[in-house]
This record gives C-alpha cells, sequence and structure tokens, in this order.
C-alpha cells in the first residue's frame, strides 16, 4: 500500500500536466514568432498584421532545397 500511494504521489504531476490543453483552436490569436524565409530576410509573424499568412515549410534533408 505505501509503494502505491508513493507511486501515485509521484505520477500524479505528470498526470495533471498531461491533461493541459495548450493546443491553438480556430479563432485564437496565433502566437508571434520570427522564422527566416528563403531570401535570407528574417520575417516576423507581428510585421504581418491584419494581413492573411501563410506559412509553408519543408523538410531540407535530402532535397535541392
Amino acid at each position: 500500500m505505501k509503494l502505491y500511494l508513493t507511486t501515485l504521489a509521484l505520477l500524479f504531476p505528470f498526470l495533471s500536466i498531461a491533461g493541459a490543453d495548450n493546443t491553438l483552436k480556430v479563432g485564437d490569436q496565433a502566437p508571434n514568432f520570427s522564422l527566416q524565409g528563403s531570401d535570407g530576410k528574417v520575417h516576423t509573424l507581428s510585421d504581418y498584421l491584419g494581413t492573411t499568412v501563410v506559412i509553408a515549410w519543408f523538410p531540407k534533408a535530402f532535397t535541392g532545397g
């Protein structure tokens, strides 16, 4: 019984963190971030406030990109 309670006490913080829902939903504001574009410039999401933004990416490994 003591082992059971100790195990439960150690796992409880991890179980409560796993239950947290941090995903964005439709209509939520996107977090601000910056990325380097293929043009070499750094683009920040907040620079495009009020416009429609589409982000496309691909893995560079084993490609000509």
